[in-house]
C-alpha cells in the first residue's frame, strides 16, 4: 500500500489568527492560496464573499493553513504535500478537552525557554506535568487548544 497523504485539521473561530500563531511556534510557513483565489474568482467557480484580504493578498475567510518549510507544496495552490496544518472556521468556540493534541519538542535542556517563547507568542501555561514517564508542559495556543511542551 502507498503511504496516504495526511494534514492535521483544527477547528477555530479565527483560521488566519491561528495559522499566524501556529506558524511562528512551529517555524512553519503560512500557505499562500491567492493565485488559486484569483483563478477560481476569474472562473466563477468562487464567490467573492468566501475570500479577505490578509497580509496584502488573497485569502480564504474560513481557512488557513500553515507548512513545513522544508516540504514541497503546489506553486499553482500553494497547497502544501507534506507536514501541515489546516485551520478552519466553525461557528461555535471550544468547550472541552481536546482529544488529539500536537506535542512540540524543544531542544534537550531548552523546554522552558520554549514555554516562553511561546507565552510571548500568545500560549498560556495550563499546567506542568512530572511523571515517572517524564516532564512536560501543557500548554493551550489562543483559541485555548491544548498542546504538549516535551
Amino acid at each position: 500500500m502507498t503511504p496516504l497523504h495526511w494534514k492535521l485539521v483544527i477547528d477555530c473561530t479565527d483560521p488566519h489568527a491561528q495559522a499566524a500563531f501556529w506558524a511562528r511556534a512551529l517555524g512553519y510557513e503560512e500557505e499562500d492560496h491567492s493565485a488559486l483565489i484569483e483563478r477560481l474568482l476569474g472562473l466563477g467557480a468562487a464567490p467573492p464573499e468566501a475570500t479577505l484580504t490578509v497580509s496584502d493578498r488573497l485569502a480564504w475567510r474560513d481557512l488557513a493553513a500553515v507548512r513545513h518549510p522544508d516540504d514541497p507544496y503546489q506553486e499553482e495552490t500553494g497547497m502544501g504535500l507534506g507536514r501541515r496544518l489546516l485551520f478552519q472556521r466553525v461557528p461555535e468556540k471550544k468547550t472541552v478537552k481536546n482529544r488529539l493534541h500536537l506535542d512540540v519538542h524543544a531542544a534537550p535542556g531548552e523546554r522552558e525557554a520554549e514555554v516562553e517563547r511561546l507565552e510571548t507568542l500568545g500560549a498560556s501555561v495550563l499546567r506542568r506535568v512530572a511523571e515517572q514517564g517524564g516532564e512536560w508542559v501543557v500548554m493551550t495556543d489562543p483559541e485555548g487548544n491544548e498542546f504538549c511542551v516535551q
